[in-house]
């Protein structure tokens, strides 16, 4: 499994992460009823008939109303949407529930326990795959449809989630999600030092050295500018060097903001300057241009300008000039 999926495993396999994903970003008055105090973990490993594996889902149950509620958390992190997701998890649920009969955790005679899947995806394009696996079976005819299978998943969606709200009441989970996602130096300096605040009782160092581990393993690679950490054993010997790392870190990051500012400002200047001589000209030869000419000069990028300047003095018509671009 890649580093960036063991660490998020990592991370879920602890009670206040799982805990904070619930009422944190789940709106339904049921969970109110939770005893958040049973919250244990399942084992999430399953064998399919082939000898094939599950190994990259947590599994987790909590008491509901005198009885067990499981939460399939499916750690979804491949750089494109599975359009036939819910498939998986439709075959997911089937082998969870064959493990809980093999294992004899349902007493005979007694109905299966509700099971609530969840799909975590961190991905950068938008989740668009079908959320319930009867959208993903062709409309059969007539009383056929009785027998198409209903299965939804709860879909969250990292980056169409706003986390403000869940932060704000010192969720562990939002706090990851805005890490995630965090583009400001202020922004990610001041979610960390929250950590670090929420995270300071010893009994809880087991969920930082979580977050430690996924800060070396896979926030830091992946940023632009990189993180000049130590060694990972030195790293989790001594947790009071994050906060100095993370100052350093942030003090590079905003120095690498000013340089980007400064390098998409003339740009910005180049273009708004294309823009004003190409308008008039193009008003010279062609009389005052309408709101949607004026719209599209100023969406267009340097190449665009470059090739519709090239044109003028040759196209017999306004609209020979933006034709094919």
């Amino acid at each position: 499994m890649p580093d960036h999926d063991n660490s998020y495993k990592l991370l879920f396999s602890h009670q206040e992460m799982v805990r904070d994903l619930l009422v944190g970003f789940i709106q339904e008055p049921w969970l109110a009823e939770l005893d958040f105090s049973t919250l244990e973990k399942v084992n999430g490993s399953y064998v399919t008939d082939d000898l094939r594996s599950r190994e990259d889902d947590v599994i987790w149950r909590v008491r509901f109303k005198e009885r067990w509620l499981y939460l399939y958390i499916l750690l979804e992190f491949q750089s494109s949407v599975d359009a036939y997701m819910a498939l998986r998890v439709m075959t997911y649920l089937g082998l969870l529930y064959q493990d809980i009969l093999r294992q004899g955790q349902q007493p005979a005679g007694q109905k299966l326990p509700p099971v609530l899947p969840i799909v975590l995806y961190n991905g950068q394009p938008r989740w668009t795959a079908a959320t319930n696996i009867a959208q993903l079976i062709e409309p059969p005819p007539g009383k056929l449809r009785d027998y198409t299978p209903q299965l939804r998943y709860l879909l969250l969606d990292e980056g169409a989630i706003d986390e403000s709200g869940p932060l704000a009441l010192k969720n562990l989970t939002a706090a990851l999600f805005r890490l995630e996602k965090s583009r400001d130096s202020s922004n990610l300096k001041t979610t960390w030092t929250s950590l670090l605040d929420w995270l300071r009782e010893p009994e809880q160092s087991s969920l930082r050295r979580a977050f430690i581990v996924w800060l070396y393993r896979v926030f830091s690679p992946r940023h632009p500018l990189g993180i000049e950490l130590p060694d990972l054993g030195t790293f989790l010997e001594n947790e009071t060097m994050l906060a100095e790392s993370v100052e350093k870190w942030t003090e590079q990051w905003k120095k690498q903001g000013q340089v980007e500012g400064r390098v998409e400002g003339r740009v910005e200047g180049r273009v708004e300057g294309e823009v004003a001589v190409l308008a008039r000209l193009l008003s010279k030869r062609f009389g005052p241009l309408d709101e949607q000419t004026s719209a599209r000069l100023k969406a267009a990028t340097l190449d665009q300008l470059d090739t519709w300047a090239d044109r003028i003095l040759d196209a017999p018509t306004l609209q020979a000039v933006f034709d094919g671009h």
